[in-house]
């Protein structure tokens, strides 16, 4: 190929490229920053199998473990170090495309957690829930997406619909623990009767003065 068509083609290229897309792209990422630096993330979390022991160790992937932790409960809003323990074992449990453990799946599902910000155990365990849900659901839409046949496809179709409703209602049940925890107390008119009665609420008078309709 010539230089000139080298040219050409470096014109052409240069003119369909889409403008202002250099200014859309720093804009993005400086938003995506600022967005970023609202929240501290926590650490990671290692996997670990214990051939001797044959079980999975779980480290927080931090220098200084004892901080690591701390920042992992805080953000977490789990104050209990049992139920932190326990949490942890049900994350790294998840698993992904049949391995017993992996740590780009409870990673993703720690990080899922966060994001929703729990304010306190049963957050957390709600959101977890909604974690599991949702790769469970994108498991059986790939299924759902791969079947050779009807009956798969039957399977399939019928549990990742009762996993998407699952889904649905534990954001209904995470949005009235929520709500609940901000109610606020609301205090009636009280109205005193001539003759010392205590009338609590609104008080409706229908008709005339003489008490008729």
């Amino acid at each position: 190929m010539s230089k000139s068509s080298n040219k050409t083609d470096a014109k052409r290229t240069s003119r369909t490229k889409p403008p202002q897309t250099e200014v859309v792209d720093s804009e993005a990422i400086e938003r995506l920053v600022a967005k970023k630096s609202k929240r501290v993330p926590g650490p990671k979390l290692k996997l670990d199998y214990d051939e001797e022991a044959r079980s999975l160790v779980i480290h927080v992937d931090h220098e200084d473990e004892a901080a690591g932790i701390a920042r992992s409960m805080l953000e977490l809003g789990i104050t209990d170090d049992r139920v932190f323990d326990g949490f942890l074992s049900h994350m790294a449990a998840l698993g992904e495309n049949g391995q017993v453990a992996s740590e780009r799946a409870t990673n993703f599902a720690l990080g899922f957690v966060a994001s929703i910000e729990p304010r306190d155990e049963v957050e957390a365990m709600l959101a977890a829930q909604m974690a599991a849900t949702h790769q469970a659901s994108m498991m059986m839409a790939r299924r759902l997406n791969h079947v050779t046949n009807i009956p798969q496809q039957d399977a399939a179709e019928r549990a990742f619909n009762k996993l998407a409703r699952t889904y649905t209602t534990q954001m209904d049940a995470l949005k009235r623990y929520r709500a609940k925890a901000q109610q606020t107390v609301r205090v009636e008119r009280v109205t005193v009767n001539e003759g010392g009665q205590a009338i609590v609420g609104s008080v409706n008078h229908e008709g005339g003065g003489d008490g008729k309709k």
